[in-house]
């Protein structure tokens, strides 16, 4: 399959924005991305539930859309399972999944049937209904019914939601290799970024209807292009600063640094990606910042340090620790590693959004 400057508009606001990318057979991509960013309207047009505003899709060679052409969603050999995932509850577990066995040959459909019974794992359960099924159970039912007809790419969009955590990660788990036994082009659409960084070959960052971003889990979290694809990519927070001399110059020193993507220039204005372990915390009763929350997490104590300027800075304590809300601290580099540095000047707000 291949996106070529795919566009939709809803009225005059761009839900989908020039959007480029290529999907070969037995790939996973994700689309990753928060509330309003574009990512179910992409999936829509690729299945080709709506129409295009510009640019082209082709599945399997084949023109599917383009601002003149609509090939019809049963038409695209594609499948898509649903967030509800919408089964028929009125149907069994046999007639759910034979469903999209229609267009298969009588002669043909008992034994893709069973086959795909078989790979998701739900044998001895052809005759019950959905609402006597688990929340997994059914999400299997929905994968075996779109994997039936042999489909060259599926379509996920937000897949595990409905499910609570330990289910979210076994069927996580089970999905990736059906799919990979398969041989089938996926892309899945997800908020959550574990979800997309462990199932995903590639994943992409989508921002305003645009993807800012489409790299390997690897090369997105040690060389993200922006500091709002950092921010998606790991748990991070950004100090402003001035490069000066080859050093970042901030309120809370001098600081080494790498360029995160894209030339530094001498000068210039600069945000510099902070992790939570990057620096230690000492209690200093002239300190120039403050505690302002502590949160006991187990192993590990959150601090959110107010600094002189009033921005903040997630800082991590893996050892017990007696600081407190309204302490004076002074943070020390725990290293001599660079920090990622980024030009400042583009608005990185991961609130920033529109489309759905």
């Amino acid at each position: 399959m291949r996106c070529s400057g795919v566009t939709r508009y809803h009225g005059a606001v761009a839900a989908v924005e020039d959007v480029d990318f290529e999907l070969v057979a037995g790939e996973i991509l994700s689309i990753l991305g928060p509330s309003g960013c574009g990512k179910t309207s992409l999936l829509r047009l690729i299945a080709g539930f709506d129409n295009l505003d510009g640019g082209q899709i082709f599945i399997s060679g084949k023109l599917a859309s383009s601002k003149s052409t609509n090939l019809a969603p049963d038409r695209r050999n594609l499948g898509m399972v649903f967030q509800e995932y919408a089964l028929f509850p009125h149907m069994t577990v046999k007639q759910n999944v034979s469903f999209g066995l229609k267009s298969m040959p009588k002669s043909e459909r008992e034994g893709r049937f069973d086959e795909v019974m078989d790979l998701v794992r739900l044998t001895g359960m052809e005759a019950r209904y959905p609402h006597e099924l688990s929340g997994g159970q059914q999400q299997r039912v929905a994968l075996a019914r779109t994997i039936a007809p042999r489909p060259v790419i599926i379509l996920l969009d937000e897949p595990f939601s409905n499910l609570d955590t330990d289910m979210r990660l076994e069927m996580r788990g089970e999905v990736e290799k059906i799919l990979r036994s398969n041989d089938i082009a996926t892309v899945l659409v997800t908020h959550d970024r574990d979800e997309a960084f462990s199932m995903a070959d590639r994943v992409g960052i989508m921002r305003d209807g645009r993807l800012e971003q489409i790299d390997t889990p690897d090369n997105l979290y040690s060389t993200p292009a922006s500091t709002f694809v950092a921010r998606f990519c790991r748990t991070c927070d950004f100090l402003k600063g001035r490069e000066m001399n080859g050093v970042i110059v901030t309120e809370i020193g001098d600081l080494p640094f790498s360029s995160g993507a894209g030339a530094i220039e001498k000068g210039s204005e600069v945000s510099l990606m902070v992790q939570p372990d990057d620096f230690r915390v000492i209690k200093d009763p002239n300190g120039a910042s403050v505690i302002e929350t502590r949160e006991f997490r187990g192993g590990e104590t959150m601090l959110l340090i107010r600094m002189p300027s009033g921005a903040k800075l997630n800082c991590r304590q893996l050892i017990p620790s007696n600081l407190e809300p309204g302490d004076r601290v002074t943070l020390i580099p725990a290293s001599d590693s660079p920090m990622k540095a980024f030009r400042a000047g583009v608005d990185d707000s991961l609130e920033a959004g529109r489309g759905k």
